[in-house]
């Protein structure tokens, strides 16, 4: 039967009090069909786990070479294996979103879902939630790669006070960021090599570029002399703490810990409300595009 007489046949017996066709499957299909395809991909499993070594290694030499010091703090170290820990859930989410297009198998998808949109809201929920799966693996492994330190020092683990509860909590919510971050961006480019490049100068290459070049054509004679940076400084430091990294130093940013001198105090909240932006407003972009647009 052809596809127009297979239409024609569920109108009629629509008219005639039958059940209706339904067009294209239903969501919870299209968030496992998603599931199945990224977590066939053997990179997925070796990014998340790479991911993981990565928060457990670094974390674990952090600590270790702060352990000589006299005011030793164990939990002082428990962020420091982010910086690299984050490029793993940033790629993750950047395959996802560009996969598709890279293979072409996004003819069969949108044909077996027209509207599109659904299936860009599954790769959401599919990424969101293998992203907060190794985000919790990776912060257990900092956690856990502090305890040789600690106790060579005679010290215990409290991760009930100090506030390293939203520290923990600050940590998962920045790498499940980066995860839809990627996502959002390769589903808007659509190649890997461009998403990854943006993502990269972004996330890693423009905050150093920006403090470098500031602190290059600061005149030290200038600087005032009450303690307090200019009004340039200032700028850079803002422009830093609303980019993507800067909202996450202020997530994973203890109760009692000041932000970067000039900037406005965002918060956790506010860090949170500016991570969010970076992830929804390329997001809806690529919505758009993949609603309006020829995807071919």
């Amino acid at each position: 039967m052809s596809a127009l007489t297979a239409s024609t046949a569920g109108g009629a017996r629509a008219r005639a009090g039958g059940p209706a066709v339904r067009r294209g499957p239903t969501f919870p299909r299209v968030v496992a069909s998603e599931w199945t395809k990224l977590t066939s991909l053997r990179s997925t499993t070796v990014i998340a786990a790479a991911t993981v070594v990565v928060s457990w290694a670094l974390t674990y030499l952090a600590a270790n070479a702060s352990s000589v010091d006299p005011g030793f703090v164990p939990l002082d170290s428990l962020t420091a294996g982010l910086l690299l820990a984050q490029v793993g859930p940033l790629v993750l989410g950047i395959l996802a979103g560009t996969g598709e297009f890279t293979t072409g198998t996004f003819r069969s998808t949108f044909t077996a879902v027209p509207r599109r949109l659904p299936v860009l809201a599954a790769q959401v929920v599919v990424v969101g939630a293998w992203g907060l799966l190794v985000a919790a693996a990776a912060v257990g492994a900092a956690v856990v790669a502090l305890v040789p330190a600690a106790s060579s020092r005679g010290i215990s683990l409290d991760l009930t006070g100090a506030g390293t509860p939203q520290v923990l909590a600050g940590m998962a919510t920045f790498l499940v960021a980066m995860a839809l971050l990627g996502l959002a961006v390769g589903a808007l480019l659509r190649s890997p090599v461009p998403a990854v490049a943006v993502t990269v100068v972004l996330v890693l290459v423009l905050p150093v570029v920006l403090s470098l070049g500031s602190e290059l054509a600061t005149d030290p004679m200038s600087a005032p002399t009450d303690g307090s940076v200019s009004s340039q400084q200032s700028a850079v430091n803002t422009v830093v703490t609303v980019l993507p990294g800067g909202a996450a130093e202020v997530l994973v940013r203890g109760p009692g810990s000041s932000g970067i001198e000039g900037a406005p105090d965002l918060g956790p909240w506010g860090g949170a409300l500016v991570l969010a932006c970076w992830v929804l407003v390329p997001l809806a972009v690529a919505a758009v595009r993949l609603r309006a647009r020829d995807v071919v």
